[in-house]
């Protein structure tokens, strides 16, 4: 346990794969957040995505790893509570900072995030991660995320789907199958929702299926996000059948091998 993960908070983590922990990101880093994604949205990295298709209202960004360039997205995934906390949720000793995702929704965007989970977008194999969803705005459920609590057990993999058009990366193959029509079988699972303060983080697993609303009928909301990536002792470097999500230049002889990389800082150790 830490200050900010309790011994219920990492119960709830490891049968759902996913839960909340309030209040984790201050005051003052905040502010330094939401300063960092506006120079962001000025000034996006070179893997920067518009998902916003022509002619529709709002505007779906995303953007990703820029921690090294911008000064706030590294100390809050290198120097905050999180490393910590991650630590504790993934039971890992060694604490690896992945990446960081952006992702902004601007007031009336229509375009909905589809139903997915992020392992198979990834270069990376390993049970032992989380992402911390850090929302920058007040989220009601209404706007925010939604989970299929438990689907990181499955022992199931889904392709990919693009966020602009809902479509798969590819056919179902190699033991990865085609995302289920999760909104038909919603009386069948458990979905789990949060009303979101700023600074709260929703912890998720890299297999736990996930899915957020558009904005538009919200007035004036606007839905600001980092998620802060993080790695456990597990992790080794993986192929997928496509692209993989960021798309980092691997090394064919790293394969099947651990992170042992600069681009993944150790962030945390415990013994």
């Amino acid at each position: 346990m830490t200050p900010s993960v309790s011994s219920s908070d990492i119960e709830r983590f490891r049968s759902d794969g996913v839960v909340v922990l309030r209040n984790i990101i201050d005051a003052e880093l905040l502010a330094e957040l939401a300063q960092a994604v506006e120079q962001n949205l000025a000034e996006p990295g070179v893997w920067a995505s518009d998902y916003t298709p022509q002619d529709s209202t709002g505007r779906f960004f995303g953007d990703y790893v820029n921690w090294q360039r911008i000064g706030a997205y590294r100390r809050t995934a290198l120097d905050s509570a999180l490393p910590a906390a991650a630590g504790a949720l993934m039971n890992s000793t060694t604490v690896r900072f992945f990446h960081e995702h952006v992702l902004v929704k601007e007031p009336g965007t229509t375009e909905v995030t589809p139903w997915h989970h992020d392992d198979p977008y990834y270069c990376i194999d390993g049970l032992q991660n989380v992402s911390l969803w850090i929302s920058l705005d007040p989220v009601p459920v209404a706007a925010g995320l939604r989970f299929l609590a438990g689907s990181h057990q499955w022992d199931r993999r889904f392709v990919p789907r693009n966020f602009v058009d809902a479509t798969p990366y590819a056919a179902a193959e190699q033991g990865f199958e085609l995302v289920p029509d999760i909104e038909a079988e919603l009386a069948d699972h458990e979905i789990v929702s949060y009303d979101i303060e700023p600074g709260d983080a929703i912890a998720f697993h890299f297999r736990t299926l996930h899915a957020a609303p558009g904005t538009a009928g919200l007035t004036q909301h606007r839905r600001r996000a980092v998620s802060m990536r993080y790695v456990g002792d597990d992790a080794v470097f993986a192929l997928r059948p496509w692209l993989h999500s960021p798309p980092f230049e691997l090394d064919p002889a790293a394969i099947g091998g651990p992170l042992d990389d600069e681009r993944f800082p150790v962030v945390a150790v415990s013994q």
